[in-house]
This record gives structure tokens, C-alpha cells and sequence, in this order.
């Protein structure tokens, strides 16, 4: 075809006369077109009325498949690859293949590396021209995009159709191996790494490797001890955003979620998920090593710490290393003298450094002796007593251990029988 109008500027040919004088805008930067209501300014007529359904929010364009609405013909004809899956538009560089011309069109700038779109205020230079749009709200924060449901706005346009999907529950992006669909792409990344097994970032202080950056971020809180986040009601700080929002629940009190079978009320839905699983005996998470299951995630990760040896967790004071949080927590109660939990039982008022030492001295109080011999029947209230106990029959009677003898040593048998 003919190209008969050339432009001074760049060389760029053109069919018709039209087009040529519309191409020079690029070049003298006018905008001639404005929208009184927003003062916003275009080049050309075309995006001025484009921009109008923006403000209008009229969807006149209606999907015949899934009846998702839009504003340009243009959107709706995008729309419909995304139910027949065609990607005609192939880059002859990498053969990666796109739905519409116009994502080809970007994603050549990849292998150019040409930046044609310059901020007026920064002079930082994008490939795409909708990159340094949305760069530009960093500039002015305006938020024009809102929803509709909550009111919460946005400054682009991909970000509230993002954030519609909580309220959808839209969920686009389908794993391939599993089928497990997610509302979005980076949660579907994040998910394959289950399949894949793939641990690609290294804490530098430890060389202990994690699946995601978000891992290796929160990881290396332990070595830095780094609590940026503060709650403003009490001033406790604390290394993670989500911990402190949880924790802020400590002051509102809020607790929306009930269990269905014990009626028990939480603060949020994820709690009362892990809590189903006391009543379902569900233990999704295994062992890799020893095939051990677990009820929640932080246990499989605790449990782990026994092949590992590892023992993240220093003392400050005696610099004693530990596997748990909680063990060198009770820890430090040996350096401060603490003993919070305090016996009841009239004229005693005996304190313990740890609830598990109360629970076993109150069975001085109740005659509870749990432990019973599996040879003589004689109870004991500590664990420690029976052992010690068991032995006495293995060196006057020289009798055998059968297979199993211990294996109940670890759990109480049969009622509390006071013993007196």
C-alpha cells in the first residue's frame, strides 16, 4: 500500500493526510483537546471521548459469554481471547505469542530497549506509554478509580480490577498441575513452587534457602531483629506488618468468625480455618524427612528443626542457642527469677517458671498419680517416678522389657485416681 505523506521529523510515512497531521502532535507535545470536568488534555478527539466514559462509567459493550461489560469496542473484542485462549500476534524474536497487536507491539520494546516515553518531571524514561501514565500518579496521587462496593480508590485502572475480585471471588489464574485456581497471577507463581520444589533465594548470613523473596525477607528479620512496625495504642514494635495487624485486634476486640461445631469465636478467618482442623484431625503438612504429618505449618517447620539441628534462637544473656521461640522465652525466666504461674491451693502459693512444673505439683494437692506400672499396677504422679520405678523390677527380677512397655509412658492411663 501507498504511503504517500512523510513526516519531516521522523521519516514516518503515512497513507493518508489526515493521519500524517494527527502523527505530528507526537512531536509538538499539543494537546488541544480538553475535558472541562477534569482539565485533562489529549492529542486527539478520539481519546478525549474515551476518557468521557471514564467519568460516565457507561459500559455500553456487553461480553455474550460471561456478560462482563466495558467501555470501548476495542476491550470487549480483548476480552474475548481470554474465553478462546487465541494468541495470533507472535514476536519473531523470542516467538512468544499475544492476543492483541497492541501487547506485541510493547513487548518488542523488551528486545529494543528503546525508553520513547519521557516524564515531563523527572525526565525518567518507560518503554510503554501506559508505564509512565501510571508513573505519573507517583507525581500527583490522584486516585480516580473507584469501587463500587467499598469505596476504596485507585490510581490505575488494573488495581481496581484487581482489588474487585475480593469482592467477586473471581478466580482466573488456574494451575496447570493441580487445577487450584487463585485471584492472582503472583499468588499462582507463588503456588507452583509447591510443585517445583524450587528454593532459589539464599539468606547471605545463614545460606538457608527459601521458595519466595517475601520468605527470605521475613527470615532475615531473626538476624537483624529489626521491629519497624509499631502499634500506635501501645508502642509494642513487631518485624512483620501482619503481625501487627493481628495484633491490633488485641485492642479492638474484634473477633467476626465462629466454629460451627464448638461455637469458639476468632479474629480472622485463617485462625478459624487451623482451628477446624482440632475438630477434622486434618494434618496436611509432611515430613519430607521421616513423613511425620502436622495440623499447621509453623509445627512441620518446628519439627524440621530435629534433622536440621538448627537452632536459630540465641540468648542475649548466656548466648544458649535453642530450636523454638517458646524454649528460649521460658529461658530467660531463669536469668529474670520470673515464675508466673502460681500454685491456687489454700496456703501454698507455690510459683513455677513453667505450667507444665504447676500442673505436676498440684498433684501433690489432688492425689492425681496419672503414670501407672505395667507390671505392678502402682500409680505415680510423675513421669520421671515411673521410670525410675520400672527399673527396680528389671534389677530384682530380672525381668524383660516387652516390646512397647514405654510406648504409654507418655500419656496418662486411664482416670486421675486420687491415691491416698
Amino acid at each position: 500500500m501507498e504511503r504517500p505523506y512523510i513526516c519531516e521529523v521522523c521519516s514516518k510515512a503515512f497513507t493518508q493526510k489526515c493521519h500524517l497531521k494527527r502523527h505530528y502532535s507526537v512531536h509538538t507535545k499539543e494537546k488541544p483537546f480538553t475535558w472541562e470536568v477534569c482539565s485533562k488534555s489529549f492529542s486527539e478527539k478520539s481519546n478525549l471521548i474515551k476518557h468521557y466514559l471514564i467519568h460516565t462509567k457507561e459500559k455500553s459493550f456487553v461480553c455474550g459469554l460471561c456478560s462482563a461489560s466495558f467501555s470501548h469496542k476495542f476491550s470487549l473484542k480483548n476480552h474475548y481471547f481470554i474465553h478462546t485462549k487465541e494468541k495470533p500476534y507472535v514476536c519473531e524474536v523470542c516467538d512468544k505469542t499475544f492476543s492483541t497487536k497492541s501487547n506485541l507491539n510493547q513487548h518488542y520494546l523488551i528486545h529494543t530497549k528503546v525508553k520513547r516515553y519521557v516524564c515531563e518531571v523527572c525526565n525518567k524514561g518507560f518503554p510503554y506509554k501506559s508505564t509512565l501514565n501510571q508513573h505519573y500518579y507517583s507525581h500527583t496521587k490522584e486516585k480516580i478509580y473507584v469501587c463500587e462496593v467499598c469505596n476504596k480508590s485507585f490510581s490505575l485502572k488494573s488495581d481496581l480490577n484487581r482489588h474487585c475480585r475480593c469482592h467477586t471471588n473471581e478466580k482466573p489464574y488456574v494451575c496447570n498441575v493441580c487445577n487450584k485456581s487463585f485471584s492472582y497471577k503472583y499468588h499462582l507463581n507463588n503456588h507452583y513452587v509447591v510443585h517445583t520444589k524450587e528454593k532459589p533465594f539464599v539468606c547471605k548470613v545463614c545460606s538457608k534457602t527459601f521458595p519466595r523473596k517475601s520468605c527470605l525477607d521475613s527470615h532475615f528479620l531473626i538476624h537483624t531483629k529489626e521491629k519497624c512496625h509499631i502499634c500506635n495504642i501501645c508502642n509494642k514494635p513487631f518485624s512483620r506488618k501482619s503481625t501487627l495487624n493481628r495484633h491490633f485486634l488485641v485492642h479492638t476486640k474484634e473477633r467476626s468468625f465462629s466454629c460451627e461445631v464448638c461455637n469458639k469465636i476468632f479474629s480472622g478467618k485463617s485462625i478459624l480455618k487451623k482451628h477446624y482442623r482440632i475438630h477434622t484431625q486434618e494434618k496436611p503438612y509432611i515430613c519430607d524427612v521421616c513423613s511425620k504429618t502436622f495440623s499447621y505449618k509453623c509445627a512441620l517447620k518446628e519439627h524440621y528443626r530435629i534433622h536440621t539441628k538448627e537452632k536459630p534462637y540465641v540468648c542475649e544473656i548466656c548466648s544458649e542457642r535453642f530450636s523454638l521461640r517458646c524454649s528460649i522465652k521460658v529461658h530467660y525466666r531463669v536469668h529474670t527469677r520470673e515464675r508466673p504461674f502460681q500454685c491456687d491451693h489454700a496456703n501454698c502459693g507455690k510459683s513455677f517458671t513453667r505450667n507444665e512444673e504447676l500442673t505436676r505439683h498440684k498433684r501433690i494437692h489432688t492425689g492425681c498419680r496419672p503414670h501407672q506400672c505395667v507390671f505392678c499396677a502402682k500409680r505415680f504422679g510423675r513421669k520421671d517416678h515411673l521410670k525410675k520405678h520400672v527399673k527396680t523390677h528389671q534389677r530384682t527380677n530380672m525381668v524383660r522389657m516387652p516390646i512397647g512397655a514405654f510406648q504409654g509412658l507418655s500419656y496418662f492411663v486411664g482416670d486421675c485416681i486420687p491415691w491416698f
